[in-house]
């Protein structure tokens, strides 16, 4: 006989219905539910544990008041998350609403507000790659390739793009050959097939920290184990790192070795040699993501350069010199690994986009893309001297200054945590990426902030921090 729980002493919840709460208390806990997931009706639950629909009622009101889920009339029960306390319906479209969670930065960087200063932007003012616009190359690629369009690609890619890319990876240092290559639809769709390959449940991995916060949302997606490799201005803590590998025994390093995410920073020759030797020595792997490969001089250290892909997976992709809207990407690693995960892509996705892919490759081979570098790297280097100015006149403290960088990591002054001041800005217009959603541990409290150098060039963005902190209007950067 189903039990309705009417044996509870009055003033008392009856024990079915707290025993109830529990049970869904537990499974929010252990992630069964998670935060913004719509819990099953009073009648599926009551149906389900044979209890009368009162008694389900109590536990959900119980649930509600210890602030784990909330009712939303005619929808039904939803997981709150804890940690953050529900925003009025006023501010819930406010940007900082949900500023801990990683979706959120991902949520923001798709927003196109043109009237607004997108300071936390990861990508390049749109300005900057006009040069490249799509539209002057899709007759070429239509008329090289009609046939093919309506069929799926190779499972490697387009092999005339992976030829190109043997060259293009030859400019920088790194020998490899086709075979070697596998395309993806972007960086992130490499990180996504390489978690799937190496990564089982529970597996120890290494992070920069501060990083790169998709990887981040992957990672926890897996369930692997994340461990943060605290980030230096020349790049990774090796002490920290070396005491990782030997208690964790990870099978890989997620790192940037230039322009790094959102620190702006380099790895340094001595950094990066010994890099490679405590990783080796280790069994461990090095995937380094190289997103802004066409912003640095082909001269810069990278850990693929230096151990020609023995032990480093090499990640590529065209989203920040070309178009994001391309999805273009691609793995380098040794031979039999792209194979493997040639196969896994196919598995997974089919194939990548050959029409993207060979709009890149037209991109690659045109006279154009050689003097579109030349002025990406000129405009960043002079981008990066004029907002280092900016932010030097707020009295900030940034974390690396290196000689061009999309990105660089500032302190404002009398700022313990990034999130209020990003919050407060946002009536303003002004959009702030704060420092926690970088982090492994985003429940800690950051001083940080990821700073587009591009935007911090709007006045807007001076006159509003110099409000907000208390300090003069710094004068406009020299050359601006």
């Amino acid at each position: 006989m189903a039990d309705d729980g009417k044996a509870a002493r009055p003033g008392r919840p009856a024990p079915i219905a707290e025993s109830l709460a529990r049970l869904i208390a537990q499974q929010i806990a252990d992630g069964v539910y998670r935060p913004g997931d719509k819990l099953p009706s009073l009648r599926e639950v009551a149906q389900l544990h044979r209890y009368a629909k009162n008694t389900v009622v109590v536990a959900f009101e119980m649930l509600v008041a210890q602030g784990l889920v909330e009712p939303r009339r005619g929808s039904g029960f939803y997981v709150l998350d804890k940690h953050f306390a529900r925003k009025p319906a006023e501010e819930e479209s406010g940007q900082l609403s949900r500023a801990m969670d990683i979706v959120w930065l991902m949520r923001e960087q798709l927003k196109t507000q043109p009237d607004a200063v997108a300071v936390g932007d990861g990508f390049p003012p749109v300005e900057w790659l006009a040069d490249m616009r799509m539209d002057r190359y899709h007759q070429k690629v239509v008329r090289t390739g009609l046939g093919s369009l309506f069929r799926y690609g190779s499972r490697f890619g387009y092999a005339p793009l992976r030829e190109s890319l043997v060259r293009k990876l030859g400019d920088i240092g790194v020998n490899a050959a086709p075979s070697q290559l596998v395309l993806t639809h972007g960086a992130n769709e490499a990180m996504d097939l390489l978690i799937r390959y190496f990564l089982a449940p529970g597996a120890a991995v290494l992070v920069d920290d501060p990083g790169y916060y998709p990887l981040f949302g992957k990672l926890k997606l897996a369930g692997a184990r994340m461990l943060g490799v605290p980030r230096l201005p020349d790049g990774p803590d090796l002490a920290a790192l070396e005491q990782l590998l030997a208690r964790f025994k990870p099978r890989l390093f997620f790192t940037q070795s230039l322009a790094h995410n959102p620190t702006g920073s380099d790895i340094s020759a001595a950094k990066a040699y010994r890099l490679l030797q405590l990783c080796h020595s280790h069994g461990a792997m090095l995937v380094e993501n190289d997103p802004l490969a066409d912003f640095k001089p082909t001269s810069a250290v990278r850990l693929a350069a230096l151990d020609q892909l023995a032990r480093t997976i090499y990640i590529g992709s065209f989203s920040k010199s070309f178009s994001a809207a391309l999805r273009v990407g691609f793995i380098a690693c040794d031979p039999a690994l792209a194979s493997d995960l040639a196969d896994l892509k196919a598995l997974v996705h089919v194939s990548s986009s050959e029409y993207c892919e060979r709009m890149v490759d037209v991109m690659l081979r045109e006279g154009h893309y050689e003097r579109h570098l030349f002025r990406l790297r000129r405009r960043l280097e002079a981008a990066t001297a004029q907002a280092l100015q900016v932010l030097d006149g707020l009295g900030a403290e940034v974390f690396a200054r290196p000689a061009s960088s999309l990105y660089l990591w500032t302190a404002f002054p009398g700022v313990a945590d990034t999130v209020p001041l990003a919050r407060d800005l946002i009536p303003e217009k002004i959009l702030m990426a704060p420092g926690r959603v970088f982090s492994v541990d985003a429940d800690k409290a950051s001083r940080w902030s990821r700073c587009n150098v591009g935007a911090v060039l709007d006045e807007r963005f001076g006159a509003a921090l110099a409000r907000r902190i208390g300090v003069a209007l710094p004068a406009p950067p020299r050359g601006a």
